[in-house]
């Protein structure tokens, strides 16, 4: 095994079912080039390991660790955490980054539990001073920022997607190849599956860097396409609130909120929302927050950049005609 840069910060890199790395792995091989030297970690087969080392150099990983998944990768996610504890043997990282993805999360659990190490949920930046690695919070629905550090480590930090702005340069490829024991520690086991299909020309809503979201205030299941039809314009994710969902104007996937999805994009624009503090905590970290809303006091207006004071169903179709105009 060689050695590692002593401030090496582990990143947990997934891939997805076509075989790429995840939309995640910018902004977290980002916010590892800011508090150290990358080194990522890919557990993947063979066939695919190759590839998806170049993916993760050309997106800053100055290193690439690859184990292959063995016989009992059905197993969820035992295998994954099983290589993340060999990978943190083997490069005494200072902090292991990993998504805060369902999975990322899952793992991260796991493995600081493993390994007694401390944990930092949902940051949305990282940063280092004289003492060591700092994680940075957004919480009680945006109304405060608040900073951890542990006093020992290594910090295990899920970041939330895309919160980091920041990217790390791209790095010859280097990769090494991880001999992992498995653990065979209890873990539960996919017997069957079957996908389910499902294409859209849209972005996925974790992660997107633009977000149209619409609330209660749209009226009906049918007013809210006014919502779908911006985001096509903008090429944005669909989003909602909690109201929306309840009152079945859109499948509960669409949700954005504490009980939902996290978003951080460039771009939140919120649509007959009044801006409840469980909406707010998983969208104020939106970079440029745009609200229409006909109530001048909602609760919304105290989060955004940009206001708007008026009907949704007389501002948002003339928008959409001066974004259709502009594309001509």
């Amino acid at each position: 095994m060689t050695d590692h840069p002593a401030d090496s910060i582990l990143v947990l890199l997934q891939a997805t079912a076509t075989g790429e790395l995840a939309k995640s792995t910018a902004g977290l091989l980002g916010a590892a080039a800011q508090i150290g030297t990358p080194v990522a970690l890919i557990v993947a087969d063979s066939a695919q390991s190759q590839a998806l080392a170049e993916q993760a150099a050309a997106a800053g990983a100055e290193r690439v660790l690859v184990a292959e998944p063995d016989s009992s990768s059905a197993q969820l996610p035992v295998p994954m955490v099983d290589a993340l504890a060999a990978a943190a043997a083997a490069v005494a990282p200072d902090a292991v980054l990993v998504s805060n993805s369902i999975e990322g999360r899952d793992v991260a659990g796991r493995f600081a539990a493993r390994t007694n190490a401390p944990i930092a949920v949902d940051v949305v930046g990282v940063s280092r001073d004289e003492e060591g690695v700092v994680a940075h919070h957004s919480v009680y629905g945006g109304s405060y920022n608040v900073d951890s550090a542990a006093t020992f480590g290594p910090l295990v930090v899920t970041v939330r997607q895309g919160a980091v702005e920041a990217r790390a340069d791209a790095r010859p490829v280097a990769v090494e190849t991880l001999e992992v024991a498995a653990s065979n520690a209890p873990a539960a086991t996919i017997e069957s599956f079957e996908p389910a299909a499902e294409s859209s020309s849209r972005p996925e809503l974790r992660g997107a860097t633009r977000v149209v979201s619409g609330g209660r205030g749209l009226g009906s299941a049918e007013n809210f396409a006014l919502v779908e039809e911006l985001a096509d314009a903008l090429g944005a994710a669909v989003g909602a609130s909690r109201a929306a969902v309840d009152a079945g104007y859109v499948p509960a996937t669409h949700q954005v909120g504490q009980t939902g999805v996290s978003v951080s994009p460039q771009l939140y624009i919120a649509l007959g929302i009044s801006g409840a503090i469980q909406h707010r905590a998983g969208m104020q970290t939106a970079k440029n927050i745009v609200a229409v809303n006909k109530d001048p006091d909602a609760p919304i207006f105290e989060v955004a950049d940009f206001g708007v004071v008026g009907d949704v169903f007389t501002i948002v179709p003339q928008l959409i005609s001066a974004l259709s105009e502009r594309k001509r």
